[in-house]
């Protein structure tokens, strides 16, 4: 009887190191490459992403306004395809196109289309072309604030223009409080922060300021570059949301990724509409699907109307462009380049922007870039 009880208790044995064995076989031996994700669903792993012949480190600089954006895209990117490292930093649009035109960076992010003096410039770089401005993604930039006890704010562009331009000093002055009857505003004083970098975010800004209160707002509505006098500054997007956060009774502007993130409340536009808007990701892509394309060839810069007054679109908006040699690309980096940017533009690198903050592209205008990139040479 003992003879035999050994004997199983071996063959039990023996059987499950053999399934053990099948196992690990099976894992090391297995064509699946789909990951578990937190709720036990599976998810490819960039399922459709096409490598093609990517490889290397990319460099690239610019708006830090699709940071959020970029950071999820070059994640995706760099699971699927091995081999390749896309560093982007968000220096800021003008900071971006600097090192472009310098033949730092392989392409480079800017919240607003390049200049002629930036178009000529990048001919040095973009040997036997130029450079040329491809929408990649957009949203709404949020004007964020810190008042206690005050909840939900309405602001007009007239408001905020004198607010950043220090002309109204008072949360509870009149023009505020006739915009927010059932508010109980205090006697607070406006910080007022701004960007301290040359940014695209400034100039969208600006471009609305300009459009919708050309009485109250002065300044040149082409400039990445803070002019109003008063406020205080800060670096980059992230810079100004945490100054806000920090700072009671402050205000400032950013993408809407960066108020969600440091859980800021944003102010609802007046535009003369039927009702505020909020600051979406909905609400800006019914801005921007009213764009037109004003870039010819293979220029896609986009005219934007900062001024609408239409039923739920919020105005104040940009459109992030990653700016690339049309012509003349290094010959090293341009398979990844494209690679990349093939995969920003899809479906599956435009469905991620929503998640974190962005609007998606316009089917159409993304329809035009997906057939821009390909050319790329």
């Amino acid at each position: 009887m003992k003879l035999q009880r050994k004997n199983r208790l071996r063959a039990t044995a023996l059987g499950a190191l053999a399934v053990s064995g099948a196992l690990v076989l099976s894992a090391c031996g297995s064509d699946d490459n789909t990951k578990e994700s937190g709720d036990g669903d599976k998810t490819a792993a960039a399922s459709s992403i096409k490598c093609d012949d990517a490889k290397g480190q990319i460099l690239a600089a610019g708006s830090s306004a699709q940071k959020n954006a970029m950071d999820l895209w070059v994640k995706n990117f760099q699971q699927a395809c091995a081999g390749v490292e896309i560093n982007y930093q968000p220096i800021g649009s003008g900071g971006g196109i600097t090192k472009f035109t310098q033949g730092q960076v392989a392409f480079a992010g800017s919240d607003s289309a390049l200049k002629p003096e930036e178009v000529t410039a990048s001919e040095e770089v973009c040997k036997g072309g130029k450079g040329i401005n491809l929408p990649m993604v957009g949203g709404p930039v949020a004007i964020g604030f810190n008042v206690p006890g005050v909840d939900s704010l309405v602001l007009d562009a007239q408001t905020l223009a004198q607010i950043f331009d220090s002309k109204i000093k008072k949360w509870d002055d009149k023009a505020i409080a006739d915009l927010n009857p059932d508010a109980k505003l205090p006697s607070t004083a406006i910080q007022a922060f701004h960007r301290s970098d040359e940014s695209g975010t400034t100039q969208n800004l600006n471009k609305y300021l300009k459009a919708a209160a050309p009485a109250d707002w002065k300044y040149d509505d082409s400039s990445k570059s803070w002019e109003a006098k008063g406020g205080q500054a800060a670096s980059g997007s992230s810079g100004v949301a945490s100054s806000v956060k920090d700072t009671e009774g402050a205000i400032g502007y950013f993408e809407l990724s960066y108020a969600t993130a440091s859980n800021l409340t944003t102010v609802k536009v007046d535009t003369g509409a039927g009702a505020p808007v909020e600051a979406t990701t909905e609400n800006a892509s019914k801005a921007i699907a009213a764009a037109k394309v004003k870039g010819t060839g293979s220029d896609l810069a986009l005219e934007l109307d900062y001024a609408t007054k239409a039923e739920g679109a919020y105005p104040i908006i940009l459109v992030t462009y990653e700016i690339a040699c049309d012509k003349g690309n290094k010959a090293e980096t341009l398979p990844s380049v494209k690679a990349f940017l093939n995969y920003t533009v899809s479906d599956e690198g435009q469905k991620v922007l929503s998640e974190a903050g962005y609007a998606p592209l316009p089917t159409e205008i993304a329809a035009k870039v997906r057939e821009i990139v390909p050319t790329l040479s």
